[in-house]
């Protein structure tokens, strides 16, 4: 038996996605989870970089036992590592790992060590794109921490959208909240966060490309520092 959420083709979900952007522009975040959840139910999922679990936390609210998929791309910090252990210690959700289809030492015997440092793209793209869209496969929907104010980059994305490279709904509950309001929701309700943000981290991601960032500069400044590069290819 085939339910409404499995007979929507891809032209209706992206005309959804589109229509409630417009529609949740001005909702809480919890409202967006809410709305997604009883959309999509378990065709529904949020991804965490493990940075902190505000997101993971909301959709747990709206949700209870929601997917939280975390991409292990053998190059984290043990932080981020041990906040995921936390997180599926402590919260309401079905923690699932992805991993690329090569270890760290596979990779560089293909393709030579420190590929990060010779060509971040293909790294990234072997690392966190490729096993993010495996386990997106069976998803309509996914939600992500983006927030408008982290980069120029972000700053037009839409609390629900459309994921065209991957033909599935993006949802970005947060994406208008500022890094106070964040603050503000992890000491309210004691969320878990990365103990790298007490150490002058704004943005965490691999070791090998993620430093401290400086007074003054904007929060993915320590992320592919000295590079053109801004973003790994999971958001475009």
């Amino acid at each position: 038996m085939t339910t409404a959420q499995e007979e929507r083709t891809t032209g209706d979900l992206k005309q959804l996605a589109e229509q409630a952007g417009r529609d949740l522009e001005d909702a809480s975040a919890l409202e967006i989870l809410q709305w997604a959840a009883k959309t999509f139910g378990k065709q529904f999922c949020v991804t965490s970089s493990m940075e902190d679990a505000v997101v993971a936390h909301l959709a747990a609210r709206a949700m209870p036992g929601v997917d939280v998929v975390f991409l292990d791309t053998g190059y984290h910090f043990e932080e981020t590592i041990g906040t995921r252990d936390a997180v599926e210690a402590v919260m309401d959700v079905n923690l699932i790992t992805l991993t690329p289809v090569q270890s760290v030492a596979e990779q560089d015997a293909q393709y030579g060590p420190k590929l990060h440092d010779r060509d971040p793209d293909l790294c990234c793209k072997l690392r966190k794109v490729q096993p993010l869209e495996q386990g997106l496969k069976d998803y309509r929907a996914w939600a992500t921490g983006l927030r408008r104010d982290e980069s120029p980059t972000r700053a037009n994305t839409p609390v629900v959208g459309w994921d065209d490279k991957r033909q599935k709904v993006k949802i970005s509950p947060i994406a208008r909240w500022t890094q106070d309001d964040v603050d503000a929701y992890v000491t309210e309700h004691g969320v878990l966060t990365n103990p790298l943000l007490m150490d002058s981290y704004a943005s965490v991601g691999c070791a090998p490309c993620t430093r401290r960032v400086l007074q003054g500069e904007d929060a993915r400044a320590g992320r592919w520092a000295g590079r053109s590069k801004t973003e790994c290819g999971l958001h475009g």
